[in-house]
């Protein structure tokens, strides 16, 4: 052999020795008395959860919170977070969800390999969720006190956490961010876990924005904005920190008693100041498109639960947001409110009594001469508050809505400085108002 080949093996070999020992490695591997893998149990726990959902748990949990599937319709279910005490007689909230909008059937499994992922597959192996952290060094897989699912590698630090992806609901300490999950999105039923029609977003430089999406219009309806609360109280009671918001609490301590007599539950500004140590709290957008917050306390087998804030209800720092017309949907498909109550269902013969029945009509041709529009005096649609609108005569604001087959009636207020319109894809809820220069148009069909 000669002298040159050795070396060449030699240096071959001395790389690789090299490689094998100075090289980084990320897949040092998950222990396998760290792993695991459940499957959804046949049997159901007869215990009060929300949704009245039938519930399945896994040998998951620290302190109040659990791991575990529940379903509100046969064979479609949710792998998810509860908060509540096994054995307290108050219902068992769900905090944090895997796969909303794609429920597993029976025979599913939630695992975690020694790889490090975190898998949610059906019986037949298709992966219905995962966190995507396979051989990225995570060596454990732990539950923590505040209700976060973490990924965590040899040095302790998280590689993944259920905290980066909420849903509808954040615990405390959870925010949501710029360059990552910057929204909350409503469910869309008790029945249906999809995502619904409300959204709550962080914009940058605007702060929190509520979205009402529905299906004939190309981009979500603001109805209602963040970005004049420090312009009422304050001017550094809200503060947009530019990458996040948390939900968030504080304590207060008697000084001479070293108990706690408040906490202050905050998201952009205080919201609630419950008199409790309010650790296990969450807020939530709900169903119906306002935010509420609801706070536990684990010392208590019923009555655990307590909301100590809904948003348009019950605002004791911001009572003029106390308005319920707000709400898109507050008086179903269509009707008047006024003080917080659905009072008419305003129709070209006149303002009728309200009921659930109360609907819109659709225009079923938008030619024209094939409809026309009635008048409502002292009206505000629920976008006219936080959106700018157009500086337009009234004319053409009316042919504004008439030239788009998707404008379902058009909104003026005149006034005398500059008149501002509104036409609008979606007419539910109507607020009444005194000033009579604020008015509405309804299209409506002429046959």
């Amino acid at each position: 052999m000669s002298s040159s080949s050795s070396s060449l093996k030699l240096f071959t070999i001395v790389l690789l020795i090299i490689f094998f020992f100075c090289t980084p490695s990320n897949s040092a591997g998950v222990p396998k008395d760290k792993t695991f893998k459940y499957e959804i149990a046949s049997g159901i726990t007869n215990i009060d959860v929300e949704y009245a959902a039938d519930y399945r748990p896994i040998d998951i949990s620290t302190g109040p919170f659990q791991l575990g599937f529940y379903n509100t319709t046969p064979n479609a279910a949710t792998f998810a977070m509860k908060l509540g005490r096994p054995r307290s007689s108050s219902v068992r909230r769900w905090v944090w969800e895997a796969n909303r909008g794609k429920p597993v059937k029976e025979g599913a499994t939630i695992s975690f390999g020694t790889d490090g992922n975190l898998v949610l597959a059906e019986a037949d192996g298709q992966v219905v969720w995962q966190t995507a952290t396979a051989n990225k060094g995570v060596v454990d897989c732990q539950l923590l006190p505040n209700g976060n699912w973490v990924l965590l590698d040899s040095k302790g630090k998280f590689v993944w956490q259920s905290f980066d992806y909420p849903t509808d609901t954040l615990l405390i300490g959870q925010s949501i961010r710029a360059g990552g999950v910057n929204k909350l999105v409503s469910r869309a039923s008790n029945q249906e876990n999809s995502n619904g029609a409300y959204s709550l977003v962080l914009e940058p430089n605007k702060g929190l924005s509520w979205f009402y999406t529905i299906p004939n219009s190309p981009n979500p309806l603001l109805y209602y904005s963040s970005a004049d609360w420090d312009n009422r109280f304050e001017s550094d009671d809200f503060v947009v920190p530019g990458e996040s918001i948390k939900f968030d609490m504080q304590t207060e301590i008697d000084p001479s008693s070293g108990v706690l007599t408040r906490s202050y539950l905050s998201f952009g500004r205080t919201l609630a100041v419950p008199s409790y140590n309010a650790t296990f709290s969450f807020l939530r957008l709900g169903i119906d498109g306002r935010l509420i917050i609801f706070t536990y306390n684990d010392h208590v087998n019923s009555s655990a639960w307590l909301e100590v804030f809904s948003q348009f209800t019950n605002d004791v720092r911001f009572v003029e947001d106390n308005d319920e017309a707000q709400l898109p949907e507050k008086c179903g498909k269509f009707g008047l409110c006024s003080k917080n109550q659905c009072v008419a269902c305003p129709t070209e013969k006149g303002l009728l009594g309200w009921s659930e029945e109360c609907e819109l009509k659709k225009v079923g041709s938008c030619k024209t001469g094939d409809f026309h529009y009635y008048k409502l005096e002292g009206v505000e649609h629920y976008i006219s508050k936080f959106n700018k609108g157009s500086s337009m005569k009234e004319s053409d604001c009316l042919k504004k809505c008439s030239s788009d087959c998707k404008c379902l009636g058009y909104f003026y207020f005149r006034e005398s400085e500059s008149s501002t319109c509104w036409n609008v894809d979606d007419i539910k809820t109507l607020k009444k108002v005194d000033n009579k220069k604020h008015v509405g148009y309804i299209k409506v069909s002429n046959k």
